[in-house]
């Protein structure tokens, strides 16, 4: 085996790998036994001549050592040490509790599966299916669950934003994250583009493909199931206590996993008020930002906009101004603005595509961030109580839970928009024009405005006044960490923080991965 890297393939390539591979490596196409893509980017640097760079796994039949001694892009494959992980006996018999299916508890379930363990699933919300139809009749007419919503219910709040899976993270569990999705449904392009998503289309099909699996194999899933309070004895977690409506249900258990996402606000109260240790966490919040798709892929790919073999042009921008880092997040091409709220009386908005990213606008957070410092308060919630402020204001401005949108030209300008021109707004709930200045604080709106401006020495076009809008965007990341030791534990022994909510992830990928590394943790101890 051996791996050819950073193959310039040009956009109207005819699709024969094996021979563009083979001129590379200065041998024949009969002599390549296996070619697999192990990833795809778009080169854009140069306007004049954009460009696919490609590396590949190949398997040749001889002289392979010759091949990588005359061409410098050829290397020797390292072939994956097969997992020697090899958990303890499940001699207890008693399941471990997972509280949320999102990605975290998901992919946890998952591994505790793999070993013969038998989870039981704790999920507020609904199931992917009917959470969908919840979300869509709160887009239409304001009606919102609060335990069924675009942050909480099956799949976790990753559902309705657009499925991406770029991740920071080196873990060797990157690739079986990937790989685990293809196994339900996701597309095979996963596992190689440098961009990856699913979409929020296609995701809810594989979420509701995993639930299947996780069932069949003996998982358990209760939903509409909140966790209120759990028991110790002799200093370790002894059992859970479940609510469903008026009823609370006891479960014995001596391993819970806390997945429970950046939003469960009511969660975290309790568990403060239970002795776990927790602090605050630096975090973001910011405004969503929106353009015509095509002016980005005008700015982006130049004369070669609408070439049909390049997708919709996304962005990463960053810039450090009055002492703050100001950066894009969650791009989302060909996409729409959400409104994510989650809590009465208050609104939150986000990003979200659909596979296709065929969509009109392309969107993404333009962020500030903000540290304790910035809280007013020592409390480990107080990043929460933060949130909650901004969140409020969106809300209160007009009573009412469409987001707060405004026109760049009039948010530099501190005036409400009275027209959207060439830019509309395309938020999922509505709009309504306010000033964006009233709802963030003063030091944020003056990031914002600074970084934009940045940004728009970067693209061409970011800056323009027509861009939208919308307020506020202020669940990027848990406020709150749940300290845990090397053993992924918390102070109290048997209880496991796990994923984004938790202070350990920051996306679907990193998430999964983390979910992955708590399960192992529980196996290796029980």
């Amino acid at each position: 085996m051996l791996i050819l890297r950073n193959i310039n393939i040009p956009l109207d390539f005819n699709g024969d790998y094996k021979s563009a591979c083979a001129a590379e490596l200065r041998t024949s196409s009969d002599n390549i036994a296996m070619l697999r893509i192990i990833r795809k980017s778009v080169d854009a640097r140069k306007k004049y001549d954009i460009h696919f760079v490609y590396s590949f796994e190949i398997c040749v039949n001889n002289d392979e050592q010759r091949i990588i001694r005359g061409c410098k892009k050829a290397e020797s494959a390292i072939i994956d040490e097969q997992d020697s992980f090899m958990p303890a006996r499940d001699e207890k018999k008693t399941a471990p509790i997972i509280i949320g299916s999102g990605p975290a508890g998901i992919f946890c379930a998952l591994e505790l599966i793999a070993y013969g363990y038998r989870p039981i699933l704790i999920e507020r919300g609904k199931p992917v299916n009917e959470r969908t139809d919840d979300v869509e009749l709160f887009w239409k007419n304001g009606k919102l669950n609060t335990s069924s919503n675009v942050q909480f219910g099956e799949g976790g709040a990753g559902t309705f934003s657009d499925g991406k899976l770029n991740t920071g993270t080196n873990s060797p569990f990157r690739m079986k994250v990937l790989r685990t999705f293809v196994k339900f449904g996701a597309p095979e392009d996963i596992l190689y583009d440098a961009e990856p998503h699913i979409g929020t289309d296609l995701l809810r099909n594989v979420i509701e493909n995993i639930r299947a699996y996780i069932v069949k194999n003996g998982g358990k899933y209760l939903f509409s199931s909140q966790l209120v309070d759990f028991d110790l004895s002799n200093g370790r977690v002894a059992s859970v206590r479940i609510k469903n409506g008026d009823d609370v249900q006891k479960i014995d258990c001596d391993s819970v996993v806390l997945a429970i996402g950046h939003s469960a606000r009511d969660t975290f109260e309790m568990l403060r008020r239970r002795g776990v240790a927790m602090e605050a966490k630096p975090f973001s919040v910011g405004v969503r930002i929106e353009h015509l798709q095509s002016d980005i892929n005008k700015a982006r790919y130049g004369s070669m906009y609408a070439n049909p073999a390049l997708s919709a042009a996304s962005y990463r921008l960053s810039s450090h101004v009055n002492g703050r880092g100001v950066y894009t997040f969650c791009m989302c091409p060909g996409g729409v603005v959400v409104n994510a709220a989650s809590e009465e009386n208050s609104v939150v908005t986000n990003g979200m595509s659909y596979r296709a990213r065929d969509l009109t606008n392309a969107n993404s957070a333009v962020l500030v961030g903000v540290t304790p410092d910035d809280f007013g308060s020592d409390d480990p919630l107080a990043g929460v109580r933060f949130q909650r402020s901004i969140e409020q204001k969106a809300y209160l401005i007009n009573n009412m839970y469409k987001a707060p949108a405004q026109s760049l030209a009039d948010y530099k300008d501190k005036r409400i928009t009275t027209r959207f021109d060439g830019v509309q707004p395309s938020c999922k709930g509505g709009v309504t024009a306010c000033d964006i200045n009233d709802i963030l604080p003063e030091y944020v709106n003056a990031a914002i405005k600074l970084g934009i401006a940045d940004f728009g020495c970067k693209i061409k076009g970011f800056d323009n006044g027509d861009a939208v809008l919308t307020a506020p965007e202020t669940r990027s990341s848990s406020p709150v960490r749940i300290v845990r030791d090397d053993s992924f534990q918390s102070n109290i022994d048997g209880l496991y923080p796990c994923g984004e909510g938790a202070g350990y992830a920051g996306g679907i990928t990193s998430s999964a991965v983390d979910g992955i590394r708590v399960a192992r943790a529980i196996m290796a101890k029980r």
